[in-house]
């Protein structure tokens, strides 16, 4: 942990460089949410304990299922039976499978599962002049890493306005409040539909757009590429995800943790990989997020910055070696 808080605090200081010294940046704050959670020592399981690595035939998989409709799809995933111990179920059918299998057939059902180490860095970011001029940053995003960037952006002074759909609010206020305090209570808060014309006008008259959704989860809400540049040229849309916006990846699910394991930012116990943190994919991201955001709002630049959990986590595990 002390070479990733290292490693941390070198991402904080570009960071808070880009603020122009405006953020005070705390690497071990930064990537902590005890004060809400009762959290266990990182090995086998996540912090957390919703996340588990598991051995397959040939490697090791990271499988995430803190949802109820993820447990739900086991015996799918498995061939189990209903009233298998899930877990129990995931193990038993993973040391009969390849690692590339398991996981591709848990994507497929929309599952949180990744092989460890299967991500890799992203390039540079590929962004267009055209971006000058103020106007505000509209964060459509919950949970933690894009909530995180939206919170930075906030501390280096600018507008920001969460804006939460009715429908599907962020859990993150009635599961962790002080996490929520930090993320959130530096931002204007509304409520209002996502597909309707009041939030396009926002997005028309802002600056910054922050997403965490996948591309075609927008996209059914009328929250296209083509449409939203097509109102805002000048627009710097940060999409967060879990392993990126375009292509297959596109439609993956993923959380702080399995992300995590799937950038290959664990230990080895000889043979068998250990979690070194709690979902450590989502700050890590949401800081390198905002960095890159300042950077292009400094220099002028517009279009799509695709920032993705896994990715930037298999930075900062080249970052350990």
């Amino acid at each position: 942990m002390t070479a990733l808080l290292d490693a941390m605090a070198g991402a904080g200081d570009r960071l808070v460089a880009a603020s122009g010294g405006r953020i005070a940046f705390d690497p071990r704050r930064a990537l902590s949410r005890a004060d809400d959670l009762d959290l266990g020592e990182p090995g086998p399981w996540s912090p957390n304990r919703h996340c588990r690595l598991v051995a397959c035939r040939d490697g090791w998989i990271a499988v995430s299922l803190a949802r109820e409709e993820d447990r739900e799809l086991i015996p799918a995933w498995t061939g189990a039976g209903f009233d298998e111990d899930p877990w129990d179920a995931v193990i038993a059918s993973a040391a009969t499978r390849d690692a590339a299998e398991m996981a591709a057939a848990a994507v497929e059902l929309h599952m949180p599962a990744a092989v460890v180490g299967e991500a890799r860095a992203p390039g540079a970011p590929s962004l267009q002049p055209g971006g000058r001029g103020g106007g505000e940053v509209i964060d459509l995003s919950a949970l933690w890493a894009g909530p995180y960037c939206g919170a930075l952006l906030a501390e280096a002074g600018h507008d920001v306005i969460k804006v939460e759909s009715p429908d599907r609010p962020d859990p993150t206020p009635l599961h962790t409040p002080r996490l929520d305090a930090r993320l959130n209570g530096g931002k204007r808060r509304r409520q209002m539909a996502f597909g309707g014309d009041e939030l396009l006008d926002m997005i028309a008259a802002a600056r910054v757009l922050i997403t965490s959704a996948r591309p075609h989860a927008l996209a059914r809400l009328g929250l296209n590429e083509a449409r939203l540049f097509a109102i805002n040229p000048r627009l710097l849309w940060i999409a967060i995800t879990a392993h990126g916006w375009h292509g297959e990846n596109a439609m993956r699910v993923g959380f702080g943790d399995d992300c995590a394991a799937a950038g290959g930012l664990l230990i080895w116990e000889g043979s068998e990989p250990r979690f070194i943190g709690d979902a450590l994919a989502d700050p890590l991201t949401g800081v390198t997020a905002a960095t890159l955001a300042l950077e292009a709002l400094e220099a002028g630049e517009c279009g799509l910055l695709d920032v993705a959990l896994a990715p930037t986590a298999a930075t900062f595990a080249d970052a350990l070696r």
